[in-house]
């Protein structure tokens, strides 16, 4: 049965800083928290966005259907969904975070609402699930354009706030299963690296990468391009916990496959032989969730690869090979959202992670 859901709204994290005689409150970030009111899941669920996007991307579709948060809440699974700091509703200071990207309306038309259009990757042709044309005019097109804000540009600084956020959250309310999204798959890493006990699982929507070095797709002959490492700890741009310990504050040591698993597949960087393992992971499920169409498509498995060279029960999701097809990126707003978020309801039971109270 689906469930009545009681809402409300607090701030975790922040503090209080001085500038040019007065008082501001930064760092602090946004809430929503989506309660059901019979019955209840055995974790709540916390939803992070990923980059240009608020939580509104959980809450809602651009072709006003529910969102994610609702279709969890109403299934037993109280959930927390965020604004990262410095962004929506958690208040940007330029004093203290500094440049912004701009999200672009052809970029954003490129990768995630019409990309069987322009075809600049492999599989781009087979999305086939956004709702409308995904161009610029286009109703649905126009929503989804406009709920879209501008976000820190340094990576360094986002993880720090959002996981001092993030952990500010778990330690109000205790164990909970982590939901990530793009920019934001390297919270969830860090969230779980420095509250493990609190962290039950974590389901990462085509998380930020490959690791080590940013891919920029530009379509054929070359299709993609590397323009240089941007996760020098490989799932991140600033360090895990590592074993054993890693000297220094460059990164971890890394080498390119020479071959690619599939020829739809780019090669992956791995780590170096001996590999490190990030021992604060080690007990925490993970799934990687990846679609049919996305640009991600030809590289979530090598983030993957990283993990369980790291000794992270990781499970890789494609969705085609469940049966679910056509899909791109922004795949939890999509015309099938609830299709995919049933086959990740049945992972987190499958994991004994739902507990009785979450079922339809």
């Amino acid at each position: 049965m689906t469930r009545a859901v009681e809402h409300r709204y607090f701030y975790v994290g922040g503090r209080y800083c001085r500038s040019a005689g007065k008082t501001s409150r930064v760092d602090q970030a946004y809430v929503h928290h989506l309660a059901p009111l019979d019955g209840r899941a055995a974790y709540p669920i916390v939803m992070i966005h990923g980059g240009g996007l608020t939580g509104l991307c959980w809450e809602s579709t651009p072709d006003g259907r529910a969102g994610w948060a609702d279709f969890f809440a109403r299934r037993g699974f109280p959930t927390y969904v965020m604004d990262q700091p410095a962004r929506g509703r958690s208040a940007w200071s330029p004093e203290e975070h500094g440049d912004l990207i701009h999200p672009e309306a052809g970029r954003i038309e490129r990768h995630f609402t019409a990309i069987a259009d322009f075809n600049l990757w492999e599989r781009a042709k087979l999305h086939t699930r956004w709702p409308g044309s995904g161009r610029v005019g286009d109703p649905v097109f126009d929503q989804f354009f406009s709920s879209m804000v501008p976000f820190v540009r340094d990576r360094h600084l986002s993880e720090r706030l959002a996981t001092a956020a993030g952990t500010a959250l778990l330690d109000e309310i205790g164990p909970a299963i982590l939901m990530t999204h793009s920019q934001s798959g390297p919270h969830g890493w860090h969230i779980a690296d420095a509250r493990p006990d609190l962290v039950k699982a974590i389901i990462a929507i085509e998380p930020s990468g490959p690791p080590f070095m940013r891919h920029e797709e530009v379509g054929p002959p070359k299709v993609r391009i590397e323009v240089g490492v941007d996760k020098p700890w490989g799932i991140a741009a600033t360090p895990l916990v590592s074993d054993p310990p890693v000297v220094g504050r460059a990164g971890l040591p890394y080498v390119r496959e020479e071959e690619a698993d599939a020829p739809d597949l780019v090669p992956a960087y791995v780590q170096a032989d001996p590999p490190r393992r990030l021992p604060n992971l080690a007990n925490i499920p993970v799934a990687v969730v990846t679609s049919e169409a996305g640009y991600h498509a030809a590289y979530d498995h090598s983030t993957v690869k990283f993990l369980r060279s790291a000794g992270v029960e990781t499970d890789h999701i494609r969705l085609e090979e469940a049966g679910v097809h056509g899909n791109g990126h922004m795949l939890m707003i999509e015309q099938n959202s609830d299709e995919i978020a049933e086959l990740l309801r049945a992972w987190l039971d499958d994991r004994g992670l739902a507990g009785p109270g979450a079922s339809d």
